[in-house]
């Protein structure tokens, strides 16, 4: 009657390696969050049916090939029913995570805007967009969005500081050709421009869209600046910037750790967890000796 408490206890090392070793709960990071839509207040008329063919087609263009690149611009239709769109992901996402983004994009275009005549919808990690012939055209500095983060308590140095990274920042994306990110004494930046947009024009729009974040966004601990052609965010990390989690790329995330956060109290759950299970396990066993033992008496 010995063999199945020998079973169970030479399984002990085993199931205490997976217990502390597997992280079931870790998962990588969403870049297919919602962060603006615009949508324009004119719709088409499509009684033929030749404006939704047209977009449908230019939305099965534009998925295709976010498999292979990260920027694709095309036109789709023709005379009036001409659609120009193109899709654009961020500069670190994989291509395989840049597919991914972009995938979901026609549906929730559909969703969000309907039949407008011209449309743009930003995720955290790609966007869309599309016009149709004959839509006025908007400055590419034009602002888009803006988010602002509270207001610091990290006393003086502060501007200092963001504004150095700032200032590395409007470089470094002409410099990258539309991408590039940094870390600065616990400052955190990323900006990038539309793919189709020269080096100078992107750090034109780079330093356009910094002087907006300063003025819009104040002593914010973090922001994100969106113009029509380039996008800037920041963040202060007072305990230093957090090294990235996910392996998708080797580049870091304009959220070095996506819900970084969160990543503590996470560990300190899966330990707690940890440490119940291996109770919970000793419990078991000393209840099934004393089983095995009872058994034997008899």
């Amino acid at each position: 009657m010995g063999f199945p408490l020998f079973f169970i206890l030479h399984l002990t090392p085993i199931f205490l390696f997976l217990l502390f070793f597997s992280n079931p709960t870790q998962s990588a990071p969403d870049y297919t969050s919602l962060v603006y839509k615009g949508c324009s207040k004119q719709a088409f008329q499509d009684p033929s049916g030749l404006y939704s063919q047209a977009l449908s087609a230019l939305f099965g263009t534009l998925v295709q090939q976010s498999t292979k690149s990260k920027f694709f611009k095309t036109t789709t239709g023709t005379g009036q029913t001409t659609i120009t769109g193109l899709f654009q992901c961020r500069g670190d996402l994989s291509v395989g995570d840049c597919y991914k983004c972009v995938s979901g994009l026609p549906v929730l275009t559909d969703k969000m805007c309907g039949k407008a005549i011209a449309a743009r919808v930003q995720l955290t990690g790609c966007y869309i967009l599309y016009e149709v012939a004959g839509y006025t055209q908007v400055s590419g500095m034009e602002m888009l969005f803006k988010t602002c983060g509270r207001s610091t308590s990290a006393g003086g140095g502060f501007e200092e500081r963001r504004d150095t990274a700032f200032s590395v920042l409007a470089n470094g994306v002409a410099s990258g050709h539309g991408f590039f990110t940094t870390s600065y004494e616990s400052m955190y930046v990323l900006g990038q421009c539309e793919g189709d947009v020269g080096d100078s024009d992107c750090g034109e729009c780079a330093k356009s869209a910094i002087q907006r974040a300063q003025v819009e966004c104040g002593n914010a601990i973090s922001g994100q600046i969106y113009l029509h052609k380039c996008f800037i965010s920041y963040s202060y990390y007072p305990n230093g910037v957090p090294r990235r989690s996910s392996s998708s790329s080797s580049s870091s995330d304009s959220s070095p750790s996506p819900g970084s956060g969160q990543n503590t109290g996470k560990t300190v759950a899966i330990i707690v967890g940890g440490a119940a299970g291996v109770g919970f396990l000793v419990i078991f066993l000393m209840f099934a000796r004393n089983l095995l033992k009872k058994h034997d008496d008899y």
